[in-house]
């Protein structure tokens, strides 16, 4: 598309990365199932080829090419790269600037698989890794040490929705000759940019609201110019690829982040006014809330909020819990998020925390608010909560 630089984040959600005269006039890139890519010619064949390279389908295709640029192009990045899954993103993002010797400093709050990733495998070849609070902002920069290569957060949060001061510690991871990294799937690329904010990576479990219909597994790396050989380069060397179903319908996805983007919003809002009012719960965590711990850091860098939050119970009982939940009709239980679907998960993020201490009174309770009429979500999590207070009695 031309004249990106002037268009809003909604106008390029819906026209980036389509060339409907390169396809028989069809809105959609077609899916291209592609293994073997034929050259016409010797000299074709041997000529140098770009980070597009067309050769091979493990290197993409116009189906990998259009999600690569509407994401790339409404999050503000020179480039991305498509995986087959959020870790897949992650460990390509960390390998891509980590060598044995080097020092990884990542936030507390971090995903789970991230903090594995790092624990298990970068130590494996001699990366170390330092886990930091992430209320810290500048005062960062007295963790830092000679050999650190990385500065890696999320924010909010996936499980905790603590924020970042994103830009506070980018600064500092710059000034230091560091990279700065963010996992960006609460934020999608419509609500946040990282480049804007001074990160030089943004990673996304794009199964999530990229996707939107929990059909599909994908990841993406978007990267800055100065971090684009190398990641690139790194994707390249370990194979990373998406199967083209799934990029295409992560591709479908995008088309329609916005809208769904904003009901889930609107529900998770008018949720955290409800559960602010129960007398069960001891806090909700939402940052996009103006009770919410980290409300001033979300309101000053974001543009807007998804429908993954949480609650705090301020006291329950396993079997008190289990009635409160598994009577539940509109919200499954499972792991992921970011589908048209309602789910809900209970907690313990006392568990994976080295740098700070979690302190609840009772557990915590994650919820993605799907796109469900928000009086039946009410309606079910009140009738819960009765549940549950019959059961603790």
């Amino acid at each position: 598309m031309k004249n990106k630089s002037n268009k809003q984040p909604e106008t390029l959600l819906t026209h980036s990365g389509r060339d409907p005269q390169a396809h028989f006039g069809a809105v959609n890139t077609p899916i291209f199932r592609a293994s073997t890519i034929l050259q016409a010619s010797m000299a074709e064949y041997k000529r140098p080829k770009g980070q597009r390279e067309q050769r091979y389908g493990r290197r993409g295709t116009p189906t990998t090419f259009t999600l690569e640029d509407v994401i790339a192009d409404v999050e503000g990045g020179a480039g991305c790269v498509i995986a087959s899954s959020g870790l897949n993103a992650i460990a390509l993002a960390l390998l891509s600037q980590t060598k044995a010797g080097d020092h990884v400093l990542m936030a507390d709050c971090v995903y789970g698989p991230a903090r594995n990733f790092a624990n298990k495998i970068l130590a494996r070849f001699g990366v170390t890794t330092t886990f930091f609070d992430p209320a810290i902002g500048a005062d960062i920069d007295g963790m830092f040490q000679d050999n650190t290569t990385v500065v890696y957060m999320e924010a909010p949060g996936s499980q905790t929705f603590e924020m970042c001061d994103v830009p506070a510690i980018a600064a500092v991871a710059r000034k230091r000759g560091a990279i700065s990294m963010t996992d960006n799937t609460w934020g999608t690329p419509l609500f946040f940019s990282p480049f804007a904010h001074g990160c030089d990576i943004s990673i996304h479990a794009a199964t999530k609201y990229i996707v939107g219909h929990s059909d599909a597994m994908l990841g993406a790396v978007t990267y800055n110019e100065a971090t684009e050989e190398s990641v690139r380069d790194m994707a390249g060397t370990l194979g990373v690829f998406a199967g083209p179903d799934d990029v295409y319908l992560g591709t479908r996805g995008m088309r329609t982040l916005a809208v769904r983007l904003r009901q889930h919003e609107e529900s998770a809002l008018a949720m955290a006014d409800w559960l602010w009012n129960r007398p069960e719960v001891d806090r909700v965590l939402y940052p996009p809330h103006p009770k919410d711990a980290g409300h001033a850091l979300w309101k000053r860098d974001f543009t807007g909020g998804c429908g993954l939050m949480g609650f705090v119970l301020k006291e329950a009982a396993d079997t008190g819990l289990a009635a409160m939940l598994d009577g539940l009709e509109l919200y499954g239980m499972g792991a992921s998020w970011g589908g048209f679907e309602s789910l809900i998960l209970p907690a313990d993020p006392g568990a994976n925390r080295t740098a700070t201490t979690w302190n609840a009174p009772g557990p915590l309770i994650r919820i993605h608010i799907g796109l469900e009429h928000i009086d039946d979500l009410i309606a079910d999590m009140d009738a819960g909560f009765t549940r549950l207070a019959r059961a603790s009695n």
